[in-house]
């Protein structure tokens, strides 16, 4: 109701709310997504609700639909995140506020479209599993573990996804030409456009962009290894303390999910453009030729997908490790293995941890 109240309330007043650079949301636009947001939150009252097949067919076909708009509406997300704790200012606060708005109706829709799902399957909607009683009880929080071998190898390389646009980058600010741009070019552009933080830096030679992705590998890593749910001792007072579950997820899924959208997009455009199916883009200073800037698109597509993919990746094997259970349901499944116990001496549902290389990709 709120994100329909501020989307008609724009389009009434006429208010211009930054869609990308040079462009805007249009009214109709903005009463469209009003009236999907309406949308959503009935669905999202009904989904608690006992209905009938139809009804619930309705309400699956209305969250399936309203989530992807929202998700598509915090694109730009990263982009603010780096303006803003770099100090260089907000370029469009309407703007910002549109990507604030569409990332909490995200967030939203995907807990209620997960719960609901799990309802209709008729496990707990809150831990995922089957189990009688109340679903607000106490939570049995899983041991601390790293993330299987598969997972780890395929982050590690998307992650070298980065090389090529932050070695470009890191060549242009210590003084290199690449791609057709002369590194003094780059660097009296860089600090002529920056402030703030990132001007200091810039000065210093290092691009702020290339620091932003670096504590994007530091969050990649956090979600695969051990160190990532409890707090290590060079943490000093939170050493051995258990990392609360979204601390790392809500950053991971907020970052990772438009990053992956506007990296696929580059990697998309790029080519097109090499080809000569999209019209090429005309160089801009520093750059000197449109394949200068065609190249760099295109790193720019392996480095931001290729970390958005990683983190998503990642987040999701996170996700799984780290999923705590109901403890009514933990009791559940120890009276169920009292009463009928397995050969192999296992609780039901489960298996026996391996050893060695094979309890690693288990």
């Amino acid at each position: 109701m709120l994100y329909a109240a501020v989307e008609a309330t724009w389009a009434v007043t006429g208010t211009t709310v930054q869609w990308k650079e040079h462009s805007a949301y249009a009214p109709g636009v903005q009463l469209f997504l009003a009236a999907l947001a309406l949308l959503a939150g009935g669905a999202c009252l009904a989904s608690t609700r006992t209905l009938a097949r139809i009804s619930r067919v309705v309400v699956a076909m209305a969250l399936i639909t309203a989530l992807p708009v929202f998700v598509v509406g915090m694109n730009g997300l990263p982009i603010y995140f780096v303006t803003i704790t770099t100090l260089s200012g907000v370029e469009s606060a309407t703007g910002l506020a549109q990507v604030l708005l569409n990332t909490a109706g995200a967030a939203l829709l995907l807990l209620v479209g997960l719960s609901y799902r799990r309802r209709l399957r008729g496990d707990c909607p809150r831990c995922g599993r089957p189990h009688g009683g109340a679903a607000d009880g106490p939570l049995a929080h899983p041991a601390a573990s790293r993330a299987p071998r598969r997972t780890r190898v395929a982050v590690y390389l998307l992650m070298c996804g980065l090389l090529p646009w932050a070695g470009t980058k890191t060549v242009w600010t210590l003084g290199g030409d690449a791609l057709g741009v002369a590194g003094d070019d780059w660097q009296r552009m860089s600090v002529a456009s920056a402030s703030g933080p990132s001007k200091a830096t810039a000065s210093a030679g290092i691009d702020v962009t290339v620091l932003a992705a670096m504590v994007g590998i530091f969050l990649l890593l956090g979600l695969l290894y051990v160190w990532g749910q409890v707090f290590p001792r060079w943490t000093v007072v939170l050493s051995g303390r258990r990392v609360p579950r979204l601390l790392p997820l809500i950053p991971a899924w907020l970052t990772g999910i438009p990053l992956t959208m506007y990296g696929v997009a580059l990697l998309i455009i790029a080519p097109l453009m090499a080809a000569g199916v999209l019209p090429k883009i005309e160089p801009d200073p520093p750059f000197t030729t449109s394949a200068g800037i065609t190249w760099f698109a295109e790193f720019g597509g392996l480095a931001f997908g290729g970390l958005g993919i990683g983190l998503v990746v990642a987040a999701r094997s996170y996700s799984a490790r780290t999923r705590p259970v109901c403890a009514s349901a933990t009791a559940t499944a120890h009276r169920d293995c009292l009463r009928n116990p397995s050969p192999s001496g296992t609780l039901p549902g489960t298996t026996r941890p391996a050893s060695g290389r094979q309890q690693d990709d288990s």
